[in-house]
């Protein structure tokens, strides 16, 4: 199964959610984290995937999920109700090649996806071990994925991330389309999940929030997870093919192992120009299934296609549009002529237009992309800040009951020792005679506490100050009269009499003072 990782931000192995018991982390995406449990009512393993957008949400301390601040609130409460909504529609689903969702609830300030457990190893682990695989093993292996695939584009859902790790073998072979945590409606038109992106496998349109995004969007990606398999490395990401394109010198420098039909299936699959590659998976199919060969004009292997503008594309087609040659006199060969370099100039300004669109759209994308990993890396900082803010305040809190509690045993203790001199005093009294007149102890003398050692009115002093020190909340330096009453109720009740100084609160003196004649009292006792 998966290597051993540690997931920082995962919940802890062994926490119950509803039936089920957390064993261990299958793995962790932009949008969620995926756990191995057990449901302790059937007995058996399940896969559950929780939304966790890293950029938008933190765990709190105590496991649930919160927004990193009120602006990443919104779009966090969008995405939870996306992620119910596709739950809802994925449970639906029941194909043999797409992972089945049987359950779904919320917990934790999140939602929850319960998934069947799948045993085998991810497409990307068996290339690995097994890189470039034959293609009769290639196209038996993927081939029933895209009916798969097909099936989630006719409800209207888009997988978005498809990718040799997230595709499934079983045991016995057969492929499964897992993580369907970034899924989004195709035909949606509200705003758009713009940081599911796996370089490589993502098509040029996910890297802009608006990008026309469609069944041709996993078309890219699947023909990127068979680059993958028959080049043994990930291809370039699409940004960087705008500027030096090599998918199509690789593809070709492997037709001694692969055949031409394949090839072209997948070339076509991973033209940059969304219009031009396949718009479904019943019109790529039977590219893939060596039958039908893609339109020539859909996915040159010599250069990436650069879509022409309305304008630009009369133009071509009048350059291209066969003439009737008349009859051949000097005039109109002059005219002829003209007429040739006419047609060169508006060809060279034609391509010159098209290279600069080409180039603003380049950098418009590069700056998006850009714009997003400053954002990224600013919010990881934000939840850093957060997390090492968190561990601080948990420390000090463990600190202050910690010295509340040894403050109470040393005054558990030293009530002992007073209850001990006192009785001590009340047996050395029994047996000594009764003083006279002169003799008698004074009334001041009877009122003070038994004698305690330097020592011992030190420590006392000590846990007085570190129950003042846990009762003020807002480390003032005072106490008010909340802040009493929740820790103190005498205090609360006498606070006036406590108050001497009238400034409408208790200072550490004045709560000593207060102690100690509480001490006095119980010493009269």
């Amino acid at each position: 199964m998966s290597e051993t990782t540690t997931y920082r931000n995962a919940l802890p192995l062994g926490t119950d959610l509803l039936e089920y018991r957390l064993e261990s982390v299958l793995g962790a995406g932009g949008f969620g984290m995926t756990y191995l449990a057990r449901d302790t009512h059937l007995e058996k393993l399940v896969a559950i995937k929780e939304y966790l957008p890293t950029d938008l949400a933190v765990r709190a301390l105590d496991g649930s999920i919160v927004p990193v601040n009120t602006e990443s609130e919104y779009d966090y409460q969008w995405g939870l109700r996306r992620f119910i909504q596709e739950a809802r529609t994925l449970a639906r689903f029941s194909h043999p090649n797409i992972v089945r969702v049987n359950r779904y609830f919320e917990a934790n300030g999140t939602g929850y996806m319960v998934m069947d457990y799948e045993e085998g190893e991810s497409l990307n682990q068996r290339l690995r071990r097994e890189p470039r695989p034959g293609e009769a093993a290639l196209r038996a292996l993927l081939a029933p994925l895209l009916d798969g695939l097909e099936a989630v584009h006719e409800i209207g859902f888009l997988h978005r991330d498809i990718k040799p790790s997230n595709i499934f073998l079983r045991l016995g072979g057969a492929p499964v389309l897992l993580d369907f945590g970034s899924a989004r409606q195709a035909s949606s038109g509200t705003r758009s999940l713009t940081s599911v992106l796996t370089p490589g496998f993502a098509p040029l349109e996910q890297y802009a929030s608006d990008g026309n995004q469609g069944p041709w969007s996993d078309i890219y990606a699947m023909g990127a997870v068979v680059y993958r398999a028959i080049i043994d490395e990930n291809p370039p990401d699409a940004v960087t093919r705008l500027r030096s394109d090599t998918v199509m010198q690789a593809l070709d420098g492997v037709r001694d192992r692969y055949s031409e039909g394949l090839l072209k299936a997948v070339k076509w699959a991973m033209t940059l120009d969304e219009k031009q590659r396949p718009q479904s998976i019943a019109q790529w199919k039977p590219a893939w299934a060596g039958g039908q060969a893609p339109p020539a004009a859909a996915a040159p292997a010599d250069a990436p296609t650069v879509p022409l503008t309305p304008a630009e594309l009369e133009t071509t087609q009048r350059v291209s549009a066969p003439r009737t040659r008349p009859a051949t006199t000097p005039v109109a060969g002059s005219r002829s002529k003209w007429r040739w370099a006419g047609i060169a100039v508006v060809l060279v300004i034609a391509i010159a237009m098209a290279g600069a669109w080409n180039k603003q759209r380049a950098a418009k994308v590069l700056a998006q992309q850009e714009a997003a990993r400053l954002e990224v890396e600013r919010l990881a900082a934000e939840r850093r800040a957060l997390e090492e803010r968190a561990a601080a305040l948990e420390g000090e809190q463990r600190r202050v009951e910690e010295e509340r509690r040894r403050a109470e045993e040393e005054l558990r203790r030293l009530e002992a020792e007073r209850r001990l001199a006192a009785d001590a005093s009340r047996m050395s009294q029994d047996a000594a005679p009764v003083p006279g007149p002169r003799e008698r102890p004074s009334r001041d003398r009877e009122a003070r506490p038994a004698d305690i050692s330097p020592e011992q009115a030190q420590r006392l002093r000590r846990a007085v100050e570190a129950d003042f020190r846990a009762a003020d909340t807002n480390s003032d330096g005072y106490l008010s009269r909340d802040e009493a009453a929740r820790r103190f109720p005498f205090a609360a009740r006498e606070f006036e009499r406590v108050d001497t100084d009238r400034d409408g609160r208790i200072s550490p003196q004045e709560f000593w003072q207060m102690r100690r004649a509480q001490i006095e009292r119980r010493s009269r006792q």
